[in-house]
């Protein structure tokens, strides 16, 4: 017997059909069958199941047998514009938007249902393209890596942006103070307020009506996490970010508001001059261009990626690596050989033993830069590496260039020399023939596989963001 809705929903378009067909009214059906009329639309509208005895003399009443009552088939294009039509509705998609149904009369033309149905079939396709699954994200993240590659990972309008703010604040040099950045806020008619109750899911949260950002109170105020958070939620405002559409657009977004508060902190004028002065004493460190602006290692890496190919034409790679040697991060112009899948994606991907970015944890002293020269089947690498720790794990920054580019960077004399012929598995993927020999057959590992695999991205206004406390959460704050 039908059970489900939808069958149920079949079913008593079958029994419509049949019914009108030899010209029967609900009524005089129901007199040939032994029940009301009015249970027999209930029927007909799948609002109830029937017997299997009352089908019988249904099959019976009309000429048809019970399986074709049964059938799953609508019995007709009208049948079918309105099973489609219920099912659309039904959905949670639909439901989830708050909007009364259509009811479905005679009366209702078969091209309106049609059209409505047009509107369905656009929404649950814009729905599927919002959600992003492992895979949609690892394609977004490699066609963005691919667009900032063509661009030397620099982007003209968001550092002529910066330095336009940083001026209207009245920053002149150095570090960026909490206090330019409060008042960098002001002009934009913010104020910043650091709480303990920020949902769990987001960074910070932008009060529009009330012209409140909501930061959390992880470190002093002017510590550089506090500062980047609150110059990415003003970024949203100045580049006039909209609800992203799909996620590549969130990670657009994502990827403008961190470069917006990179410039902020490392203001381009000055560092380039600064960058300048330590090139020309072939003196360039990493760690002495965080220094200088008072951020964080991987920050002053990055900027570096922003700024030293198009203002000195140097190509070169940075490399975020997790303690079990996979990448989280990665930018490179400069061909180094990276791992990638078949999409093309890097993030993930397990980097070569040989790389520093994974050698360098094996080092007793984490507290200064390492460097290593590497040969590749691209060509041969110089790089500096820097370990740190997080409740997360373990992790190293990586910035290396060409070799004939060593030239320019504190290090460059370093005799650590290794080879690496990744991506052929002999390099460091593959054990020797005596080793596989010896335990072939004798173990058996379970491997760790990362959760994200299993999950899709949440959806939501905002990727990744539970909409339903941000909202609790202003509600909270605005009452306040």
């Amino acid at each position: 017997m039908a059970s489900t809705p939808l069958q149920l929903s079949t079913l008593g378009h079958r029994i419509r059909h049949q019914r009108v067909s030899h010209g029967l009214t609900l009524d005089e059906l129901g007199e040939k069958v032994g029940v009301a009329g009015s249970q027999l639309s209930l029927i007909e509208n799948g609002k109830r199941e029937p017997k299997l005895s009352l089908l019988q003399a249904i099959a019976s009443a009309t000429g048809v047998a019970v399986t074709d009552l049964l059938s799953n088939e609508p019995p007709n294009r009208r049948a079918a514009l309105e099973i489609e039509l219920e099912r659309a509705q039904s959905s949670p998609v639909f439901r989830q938007l708050g909007i009364p149904p259509v009811r479905v009369t005679k009366g209702l033309s078969d091209d309106t249902i049609e059209s409505v149905l047009g509107l369905h079939r656009e929404l649950q396709r814009r729905e599927r393209e919002a959600i992003a699954t492992p895979e949609e994200a690892r394609r977004a993240n490699t066609e963005l890596r691919l667009r900032m590659r063509a661009a030397d990972n620099y982007l003209p309008e968001i550092e002529k942006l910066a330095e336009k703010q940083l001026k209207s604040a009245g920053h002149v040099s150095g570090a960026l103070t909490h206090r330019t950045v409060s008042i960098m806020a002001e002009q934009l008619g913010f104020e910043l307020l650091y709480v303990n109750d920020l949902p769990h899911s987001a960074r910070s949260v932008t009060d529009l009506e009330h012209g409140r950002i909501y930061l959390p109170p992880a470190s002093i105020p002017g510590g550089h996490g506090l500062r980047s958070m609150a110059l990415q939620a003003m970024a949203h405002r100045l580049l006039g970010h909209q609800r992203p559409t799909d996620y590549a657009d969130f990670l657009w977004q994502r990827l403008e508001i961190n470069y917006f508060a990179a410039c902020a902190l490392m203001p381009e004028t000055a560092s380039v001059a600064f960058l300048a002065q330590r090139k020309k004493e072939r003196d360039l460190a990493v760690e002495d261009f965080r220094d200088a602006f008072g951020v964080t290692h991987e920050a002053a890496g990055m900027r570096l990626t922003n700024l030293v190919t198009h203002h000195f034409d140097i190509p070169l790679h940075f490399l975020r690596v997790d303690g079990s040697g996979a990448i989280s991060r990665v930018y490179e112009n400069d061909d180094l050989p990276v791992p990638m899948d078949v999409t093309g994606a890097v993030e993930g991907q397990i980097v070569c033993r040989k790389f520093l970015a994974r050698a360098a944890f094996e080092e007793h002293n984490r507290t200064t830069e390492h460097y290593q020269y590497t040969d590749t089947p691209a060509g041969t690498f110089w790089c500096s590496t820097q370990t740190g720790t997080t409740s997360a794990g373990e992790f190293s920054i990586s910035v290396g260039v060409p070799f004939d580019d060593a030239k320019w960077f504190r290090g460059r004399e370093t005799h650590k020399r290794v080879v690496s012929t990744c991506p052929d598995e002999s390099c460091c993927r593959r054990p020797a023939a005596s080793v596989a020999e010896r335990w072939a057959g004798k173990a058996w590992p379970s491997a760790r596989v990362h959760q994200h695999m299993f999950s899709p991205l949440p959806r939501g206004a905002f990727p990744g963001v539970d909409d339903n406390e941000v909202y609790e959460f202003l509600d909270r704050h605005a009452a306040g």
